[in-house]
């Protein structure tokens, strides 16, 4: 069976694991999640960065940071992972879902201002598959209503829009760095900021609130309890697995970009014929080939792709269930406006096998696999 998906491995992760443990540092903040900061900062000119345990805490972080709580209301996409959401359900905010583009599966800016109330206090913008939303627009509606942006790049590590990396565009940006993900740390994240006046706000939050952080630069003789906080901080160890990774980012990056481009040559004769939707790329994005997906007919026709690839030995997923039916969303939130294409087209959307490293004969079975469905 050719799997979904292989987490991401390129060789020094062992080695620089070893190096970790032998520094007998191994909690949060030690030598190699240092590097990774100073990678990710200079990388993608990023005000700065601390790397969180999770794509979900860089996320509830952020929502924290924006000074959500009761009676406020943050607009967001329901064609996202429960992770978006809930950061914003733990503040005691609301959050509004909107529908998606059919071109990109991110949220459709146009219909952003219209959900805007009084209670209105942020937008998330989930750059779906590593593709950016439309980001010009969306600071411009928070600009115009001042509102926060949130960017849930979890998929978009590499991708840009107009030259600017995703997830600094935003006043937050948060990235994720799971075993699914480009890059990996097995579990982990990270969190962008843009503003200074954020930085200390964040240390002291991601350090159990307490001060620690300045004391360790020396800029207190002491530190203390100030705020309220948690431990987000992720091990040494996985900081020293990911920085393997951050340094083969480029390979890593042309690998996947290649596979994608080979499904996406692949298909184009079926798209032609009406037969399946390949993925859109606006001309102002650069994305990472986070995802391959295809949109068929509809759901039974899905159903039926899934079942022949399995019989094929190759697996397809689905995606997304959408938030905003399933049992915490209707608990939770609301969906503003008409729902016109989150719930089809996550019912038609497939994903194909995608991962570092595929080899050729396997790609080439998968190909052959989803052509002879249509045949």
């Amino acid at each position: 069976m050719i799997p979904f998906n292989i987490p991401p491995f390129v060789g020094p992760e062992l080695e620089y694991v070893k190096q970790a443990v032998q520094n007998h540092k191994i909690c949060g903040d030690g030598p190699f999640t240092k590097k990774c900061h100073a990678w990710l900062e200079k990388r993608f000119q990023a005000g700065k960065v601390l790397l969180t345990t999770s794509g979900t805490t860089a996320l509830e972080m952020a929502a924290i940071l924006c000074g959500l709580g009761p009676g406020d209301e943050v607009i967001l996409p329901s064609f996202t992972f429960s992770s978006t959401a809930t950061s914003v359900v733990l503040t005691g905010a609301t959050p509004v879902f909107v529908d998606v583009r059919p071109d990109t599966m991110n949220l459709d800016e146009t219909k952003i201002e219209d959900a805007v109330t009084d209670k209105t206090r942020a937008i998330i913008a989930v750059h779906y598959a590593g593709v950016a939303c439309e980001m010009d627009t969306i600071m411009a509606i928070a600009k115009k209503h001042g509102l926060k942006v949130i960017e849930d790049a979890a998929q978009g590590v590499m991708s840009t829009y107009k030259g600017r990396a995703l997830g600094t565009i935003g006043d937050f940006g948060c990235f994720s760095f799971h075993e699914t993900k480009n890059y990996s740390m097995g579990e982990g994240g990270a969190l962008l900021l843009r503003h200074k006046e954020d930085y200390e706000k964040a240390e002291i939050l991601r350090e159990k609130g307490t001060n620690r952080s300045v004391f360790l630069r020396g800029q207190v003789d002491k530190y203390t309890w100030v705020d309220y906080g948690s431990s987000y901080l992720p091990s040494d160890m996985n900081a020293a697995y990911l920085y393997a990774q951050l340094k083969a980012a480029d390979a890593i990056n042309e690998n996947r970009l290649h596979i994608w481009n080979r499904y996406h040559e692949a298909f184009a004769d079926l798209e032609e014929k009406g037969l399946v939707v390949r993925p859109t790329i606006p001309e102002e994005c650069v994305h990472n080939a986070h995802m391959y997906y295809l949109k068929l007919k509809d759901l039974e026709e899905r159903t039926a792709f899934i079942r022949h690839m399995r019989d094929c030995g190759v697996l397809c997923v689905f995606h997304y269930i959408p938030l905003h039916s399933a049992p915490a969303g209707l608990k939770f939130g609301r969906f503003h406006g008409e729902d016109v294409y989150t719930t089809a087209d996550s019912d038609r959307l497939v994903r194909l096998p995608m991962f570092y490293g595929m080899e050729e004969r396997d790609l080439n079975r998968v190909i052959d696999a989803a052509r002879l469905f249509f045949h």
